[in-house]
Parts: C-alpha cells; structure tokens; sequence
C-alpha cells in the first residue's frame, strides 16, 4: 500500500511530465502553423501552459548551451522528473 502524501506527490509530478510535454506539443502545432497562434483559445492556451512551465524552464535553458534553433531543455526537464519520480517512489517506499 502506497502512502497518500507519496501518491500525491507523485501524481503532481506525473501531471507536470503531461503538461511539459502538451506545451512542446503545442509548440510544435504552432511552429508548423497547424493551429493559429492569433486564435484567442489557441493564445490563452498557451500562456497557461508557459506560465506553467517556464518557472522550470527557464533557468534549464539559461544553463544549456546554444544548439541553434533546437530547445533540449524540456526533454532535460523530463529526465530530471522521471529520475525524482523514481526516487521518491523508492526511497519513499523504504521509509514506510
């Protein structure tokens, strides 16, 4: 039986993993003018999603060096989250 606060705190990380992963996505459907950047949903969706993001974000891509136009740094991001998934899942598991 998994303790609640564990599966609370790793339910949050997994809706974060989903939420980096809807802004790339997002991302990508706009670069590639597959959806309108000047639509009104389409604009306040994506501020949400950056203002979700970007607290994260931002300082990955102020440490990564410059690739050009390719941004790596969500792809970190998610490494970085899957790794404290797995150790709070296996730390927190040994605790209790």
């Amino acid at each position: 039986m998994l303790n609640p606060f564990l599966w609370l705190i790793l339910t949050i990380i997994d809706i974060y993993f989903w939420i980096i992963l809807a802004t790339v996505i997002l991302s990508w459907l706009v670069a590639f003018n597959v959806v309108n950047a000047s639509n009104p949903y389409v604009r306040q969706i994506g501020y949400a999603l950056r203002r979700l993001t970007e607290p994260l974000l931002g300082p990955i891509r102020r440490r990564l060096p410059d690739l050009g136009g390719i941004d790596i740094s969500p792809i970190v991001l998610l490494i970085g989250l899957q790794f404290l998934r797995y150790f709070i899942a296996y730390y927190g598991s040994r605790l209790l």
